[in-house]
């Protein structure tokens, strides 16, 4: 294509020349053009500044000169079709790669999700063959795929390494060995002339000595500074004097309400409280037999200072100067009555929380810890009273769920949480034994929602290893909500406690239940349907084991 060289290349900054395309053609005469007539030079405007063109440019004006752009432009649209289609690949990459981790493919991942280090003794400089063998492949994953039977397959997994396993109890000896101070204070025998276990404790300290200076309860919580100050003030009043010495009276709980979380334990526990001869710890929840006494605060801290026994006795000396008031009365002196008054203690983590022995016990067999929580209670309280409260764990759950997140909570973003919890169990139940699942800390750290407190059997027939089947309690949530006055009467007979008058009866049984679900976790609405019959199906084989072992088809949830 020929064009008039005079028109289009004289150029004004910034514009180009508007007569170029109206004198371009074979028939173009620079005497009829009106630029170019009578210019035997051609000139070119740069920069407002004129110069002669033919001093550093040669135009010619020929056929091979159309066909040289008409190459450039095949180049250029061949360089944009190139970064293009690079362009569309990693769009499409992205999507494929997104798509994957979100559940929006249509085909879903061979490769298995969420790998973790059940076994401690796996170090991080293994290589990718020894991981393997530590690690089946999943046959799918489907940690965001909301599909029922994708899912079901690795529940069915579960179910098929599901077995309940008596444990070995330790002996003594090797209890001893593990926890020589604490079997140093606690004595082998208690008052005889007190229901509550005590004992008198010999103190050395003097007037101008505190009592609670170093108690880590006090030092490291705010909240309990009030109660250790008043029990600062009334400390001397209530030391027993003989023989020049003085005496403290020291007690353990005569009860435990030891499970479960987001069960009802709290509300048992405000009305229980209630009860004339009923006393607490200073604190609701010590958690000190499943963590302080480890020194644990929160797991994601790592570990502190260990809470020693005497910590953990200071939080009943309220209810031991008034059990020391009754023991000192002329009444009990006399007639040789016994104390009434006992203490419970309400860790709703008692029952399953034995995570901190991976950290503390080198002498494991098998993944398996070889102590647990309930074999130290029974061997300083074999008499000891438990009291269990338990809930369908698929509401449990998502209770659970919505007390504990703090933010983006959902139905969905709950069913995503249950369907990745449910792939990292699997993984640990096809190499390891359900009761070192259970009790993996790794594990209950890794999932974001807690699948493994609901596994209610598996705890229950662990506490039945050391203590008698009547000296444990179950109750169910659904039944203390539907008739509080008949589940608070099988708790008074079970502690064998006296009745109430009709007067202490009505303000027990009318009060609101407490700890339910916050307003703005109500307008979450339920999980999804699928979520539920998900949970429904996980938990059967646990829940009809439990039946059971209790002889109760109540606990196999079926109507609610």
């Amino acid at each position: 294509m020929r064009y008039c060289i005079n028109c289009c290349i004289h150029l004004l900054p910034n514009d180009l020349h508007r007569l170029c395309f109206r004198c371009r053609g074979p028939n173009h005469n620079n005497q009829k053009c009106p630029v170019c007539k009578g210019e035997n030079k051609i000139p070119l405007y740069t920069d407002s500044k004129q110069m002669k063109l033919l001093a550093v440019w040669e135009v010619r004006t020929d056929h091979r000169e159309s066909w040289n752009g008409f190459f450039c432009l095949r180049k250029g649209k061949l360089c944009s079709l190139i970064f293009g289609l690079i362009i569309m690949t990693l769009v499409m990459a992205s999507y494929v790669l997104t798509g994957a981790k979100h559940g929006l493919l249509l085909i879903p991942s061979p490769f298995h999700y969420g790998a973790f280090t059940s076994n401690p003794s796996l170090m991080d400089n293994e290589s990718l063959s020894d991981m393997k063998d530590h690690y089946q492949p999943s046959k799918m994953n489907i940690s965001y795929i909301k599909d029922y039977p994708s899912i079901k397959l690795i529940i069915d997994t579960i179910t098929s390494k599901i077995e309940f396993v008596t444990r070995q109890r330790p002996d003594l000896e090797e209890l001893r060995k593990q926890e020589p101070h604490m079997f140093s204070v606690i004595p082998n025998k208690f008052l005889p002339n007190s229901k509550n276990p005590c004992w008198y404790e010999e103190y050395r300290g003097n007037t101008t000595t505190d009592p609670y200076a170093t108690n880590s309860y006090a030092l490291y919580s705010k909240r309990f500074r009030t109660i250790f100050d008043y029990l600062r003030k009334v400390f001397w009043n209530h030391l027993y004097h003989y023989k020049d010495k003085h005496y403290r009276l020291r007690c353990l709980p005569h009860f435990y309400i030891i499970g479960q979380p987001k069960c009802g334990t709290t509300d048992l526990y405000d009305r229980l409280r209630l009860h004339p001869d009923v006393r607490f710890s200073a604190i609701k929840e010590p958690h000190w037999w499943t963590r302080k006494r480890f020194g644990i605060i929160r797991l994601r801290d790592g570990f502190h200072d260990r809470y020693p026994v005497e910590d953990y006795l200071d939080l009943f000396d309220l209810a031991a100067h008034q059990i020391q008031g009754v023991l000192q009365s002329e009444a009990v002196k006399e007639r040789g009555k016994m104390n009434s008054i006992i203490i419970g203690e309400a860790s709703a983590s008692t029952m399953w929380d034995n995570n901190a022995w991976i950290f503390l016990y080198d002498n494991s067999t098998d993944g398996e810890p070889p102590f647990l929580i309930q074999d130290f209670i029974h061997a300083f309280q074999p008499n000891a009273k438990l009291i269990i409260m338990l809930r369908d764990p698929v509401e449990r759950l998502y209770s659970d769920y919505l007390y504990f997140v703090s933010a983006n909570k959902s139905a969905e973003d709950f069913h995503e949480k249950v369907a990745e919890s449910l792939q990292l169990f699997e993984n640990c139940v096809l190499d390891y034994s359900l009761r070192a699942c259970v009790y993996n800390n790794t594990l209950n750290n890794a999932m974001p929602v807690r699948l493994q407190v609901g596994l209610y059997v598996v705890y229950l027939l662990d506490w039945l290893t050391v203590f008698d089947k009547d000296q444990i309690l179950v109750l169910r949530l659904e039944d203390h909500a539907s008739n509080v006055k008949y589940t608070m009467h099988m708790v008074f007979q079970f502690l064998e406690l006296g009745p109430l008058s009709e007067k202490q009866e009505a303000l027990l049984t009318k009060n609101p239940a407490s700890n339910t679900r916050r307003p703005e976790d109500r307008s979450l609405g339920p999980m999804l349907p699928t979520t539920k019959a998900i949970l429904r199906d996980f938990y059967r084989p646990f829940n009809t084991k439990l039946a059971q072992v209790l002889f109760d088809d109540a606990f196999l949830w079926k109507r609610t």
